[in-house]
């Protein structure tokens, strides 16, 4: 079988080099985690490189993965699940076997059929009435921190309302009980901190056992809870994920414990980061802050998702090649049954080939085909609707109340692969 690609500054077909033999751009090793702590502005130059390649680099020992850097590439392995597999895991690195027997299956681990039939449980679970609900809680909750904010001049926008208000909002919608709120915080903290993270080897021994207690702590307590619900049945999220009944199956104890963890994690930590990220380009960017001030009904949609486009939360996730595969038809680059691939949203979301001057900020950005919420198909993400609201909702409460809310300096981030995550964002107003 052919197995090569087509050249550099050919038309497909014409010329053609193997696939393995395509070099990365130089200083850039996706795979080596002091790549992640170069500013923004040299990651963004090394993924720009990356993109003009005639095929995806490889990186990392044998065997390595397939970087893809380009929109339509992430977008293709994306909508087609059957090539492009979630089941042996997402994240670098990925789950061990053990973990994910004891722990149970996070959807974003699941192929079909397994991961429709969760999909279609969950779905169920999220009625008219619970969406509409949480849009009233999320008011409510955004309204509450500014105030405090008048109240109290807090330093720290992340701590004191980045971080808040989608915990809080997941929290109330789950139907987790005021008493054991704090210490679940902490345990999402202890769980996501070292993800795609360099650390000490010391450190490196320690935090796995730090991250799984923390991790079995969460969902023993969302089981309880969950039987509880089965007995006495509420009007909160666990009520409706433990009663909905599709084709005969509800979630099991450890079904429900995994999607908390999900969604405690990716929900809190991804929109924590928007919002931070947020405020920060709307400092940066004065012009874009006056527009937006300037008509918040016209452009806040728009605001947000050019923030999800440039912020991009996540950074990447993984897949597997169920068989062979020829990247982008049939004149592109084969990609071997079993090879991995690392989707990098940050990178397709600044393709020059789809976004116009993709390193400006722009809130009028039309259209506006982003993948910071994934590329499309079944594993798009479930709570791209309620990140969207929080920060509507947030970012016109604090601008109608506090207009001259800015940041202050730069963000303090943390260097890692898989999210673009700010620890401390000072600021005023």
């Amino acid at each position: 079988m052919d197995t090569t690609a087509p050249e550099a500054g050919t038309a497909p077909g014409a010329g053609t080099v193997p696939a393995a033999a395509v070099p990365p751009a130089p200083d850039a090793d996706l795979a080596d985690p002091a790549f992640w702590a170069l500013p923004d502005r040299d990651r963004a130059a090394a993924f720009a490189a990356l993109r003009r390649l005639p095929a995806p680099a490889r990186f990392g020992d044998a065997p390595g993965f397939h970087a893809l850097v380009r929109h339509a590439d992430v977008v293709e392995a994306s909508r087609n699940p059957a090539v492009f597999l979630s089941g042996p895991g997402v994240t670098t690195p990925e789950p061990a076997r053990w973990v994910r027997l004891l722990f149970g299956d996070s959807m974003v681990n699941l192929d079909d059929p397994r991961h429709a039939q969760l999909r279609r449980i969950v779905s169920r679970a999220f009625t008219p009435r619970l969406i509409s609900r949480v849009e009233d809680d999320i008011r409510l909750v955004a309204a509450e921190l500014v105030d405090r904010v008048e109240r109290e001049r807090p330093a720290d926008f992340v701590k004191a309302v980045a971080a808040e208000l989608p915990f809080r909002v997941i929290c109330n919608m789950m139907g987790i009980p005021e008493e054991p709120r704090r210490a679940v915080l902490d345990q999402i903290d202890h769980a996501s901190e070292h993800t795609g993270v360099r650390r000490p080897l010391l450190r490196r021994i320690r935090m796995p056992g730090r991250g799984l207690r923390a991790l079995a702590r969460m969902q023993g307590m969302v089981a309880d809870l969950g039987r509880e619900r089965r007995r006495r049945p509420t009007d909160d999220l666990i009520s409706a994920l433990v009663t909905a009944d599709v084709d005969g199956r509800r979630l099991t104890g450890r079904e429900l414990g995994a999607f908390f963890s999900l969604l405690l994690v990716a929900g809190v930590e991804t929109t924590r980061n928007a919002l931070a990220h947020g405020l920060h380009l709307l400092t940066a960017h004065p012009g874009q802050r006056a527009l937006l001030l300037g008509d918040l009904d016209g452009h806040l949609g728009g605001a947000v998702d050019e923030i999800v486009r440039h912020a991009t939360p996540i950074i990447q996730f993984r897949r597997t090649l169920a068989v062979d595969h020829r990247l982008g038809g049939p004149d592109g680059p084969l990609l071997r049954a079993g090879e991995k691939v690392v989707l990098y949203y940050g990178s397709a979301n600044r393709d020059e080939t789809v976004f116009a001057d993709p390193e400006a900020f722009d809130i009028t950005r039309s259209p506006n085909p982003h993948l910071g919420f994934g590329g499309g198909g079944p594993h798009y993400c479930l709570g791209a609707h309620l990140a969207r609201q929080e920060m509507k909702v947030l970012y016109r409460e604090l601008f109608t109340r506090l207009p001259e809310v800015r940041s202050l300096g730069e963000p303090e981030f943390v260097p890692s692969s898989f999210d673009h995550r700010i620890r401390a964002l000072r600021f005023t107003f």
